[in-house]
């Protein structure tokens, strides 16, 4: 029974969102689709243990989830064509170079969970939830409101695609050049939530997942196997980030043995073919992190290169902000602190306890410990209990001995 209920969570994993994608370009309902994809799952749950695993589970699970389609709407009179349709439907992973219509169908669900016309926060939600299968409750506690809450900001989504008209495919020629990258600022926004302190490293995981997708399926947009780099350079470090107290560990305490070096190589793969936007510069910045055997060894002038490069494109704060520690590191604590200054001019960064750990470790650099211990213990003052607080208050206390 073990055995069956692990077979039912990987072939879910993999297949639900294939089922849910493929019933909403049939049946154009969001929640008939989820609903006969969870019926599905649980239909086997109960009769895999008894029955023993199919040959294909992602096949049984789709002809499931099929069947209970056909007979919702068979009971609400819902026209024959789309019942031909569904009969249609089958094993939701055919061999590689055959996918069509299956894997298409994912891509237009990313597409169309990622419409501009939807909120941010309704994008990222509705990803996770349709794309991802991620529980309602998990995302939930991410964005840190109650199941309900959560549950009707992606009904209210969905509805909001219904309603206007959203169209459920891939955009191509120049509206696809305008869309890519809201879908690309959506996945990034889903990693960070993941890879943060306190995130869930599932939805990094997911993030991961779809930029693969997204790289698989557009070979031809330079950006994102640039994306696809940034992550698994970055996700790379995941086990090296804590000691095992649970505290956070900064790039040069990190043992770096522990750093996933099959995701390097892969991300190295990935970032051979990306252009030269935002995201394939911030994982150039990445990759020399993640190639240097110590942190003595890392190439501060290269990466200050990079982001002057990426400042001019995007010239955001937090980028800035990075700018600023890469030439503190490059060249000299006193020129970061000036190039931070400037970034902090007109109060963009107050409140932002990033910009006072940057200045405090560029201030200690620069012989002034007394100055450098009180900012990591203003920045720890603005982050709620947990690893980065720890982390702040422990520096300074190493400068205060």
């Amino acid at each position: 029974m073990v055995d069956a209920a692990d077979a039912v969570a990987d072939a879910g994993a993999d297949a639900y969102p294939r089922i849910v994608a493929a019933l909403i370009r049939v049946t154009g309902d969001w929640t008939l689709a989820e609903d006969c994809a969870q019926e599905a799952l649980a239909s086997a749950l109960e009769r895999w243990p008894r029955d023993g695993v199919p040959g294909n589970p992602g096949g049984w699970l789709m002809t499931a989830a099929r069947n209970r389609a056909v007979d919702v709407l068979r009971r609400a009179s819902v026209e024959r064509r789309r019942l031909r349709d569904l009969a249609l439907l089958t094993d939701p992973a055919p061999p590689t170079g055959t996918e069509g219509d299956v894997v298409d169908d994912r891509l237009r669900l990313v597409f169309t969970c990622c419409h501009p016309a939807l909120a941010l926060e309704a994008r990222v939600a509705l990803t996770l939830r349709t794309v991802a299968g991620v529980p309602t409750a998990d995302i939930a506690r991410a964005f840190l409101v109650s199941e309900s809450t959560m549950t009707r900001r992606i009904t209210r989504a969905k509805t909001r695609i219904a309603t206007a008209g959203i169209p459920y495919r891939v955009p191509t020629g120049s509206a696809l050049v305008e869309r890519l990258p809201g879908v690309l600022a959506v996945l990034y926004l889903l990693f960070t939530r993941g890879y943060d302190a306190d995130g869930e490293p599932a939805f990094a995981d997911e993030a991961i997942r779809l930029a693969r997708l997204l790289d698989r399926l557009m070979p031809d947009q330079p950006e994102v196997p640039g994306l696809l780099a940034l992550f698994l350079f970055q996700n790379s470090r995941r086990a090296a980030r804590r000691n095992p107290a649970g505290d956070l560990l900064t790039l040069d305490e990190q043992d770096r043995s522990r750093w996933d070096h099959a995701a390097i190589a892969e991300g190295l793969t990935a970032l051979a073919r990306a252009g030269h936007g935002p995201y394939a510069l911030q994982a150039r910045i990445a990759a020399a992190h993640a190639t240097t055997l110590t942190a003595a060894d890392t190439d501060w002038a290269a990466i200050a290169g990079w982001y002057d490069e990426l400042a001019r494109i995007r010239p955001t704060p937090v980028v800035r902000l990075n700018r600023a520690v890469a030439h503190g590191y490059a060249y000299g604590p006193g020129a970061g602190l000036t190039l931070i200054a400037e970034a902090r001019a007109g109060g963009a960064l107050d409140g932002y306890p990033p910009a006072l750990a940057a200045q405090a470790e560029l201030t200690a650099r620069h012989s002034d410990p007394v100055r450098a211990a009180a900012l990591f213990r203003t920045a720890a003052d603005l982050v709620g209990p947990g690893p980065e607080r720890r982390a702040l208050l422990r520096r300074a206390g190493e400068l205060d001995r």
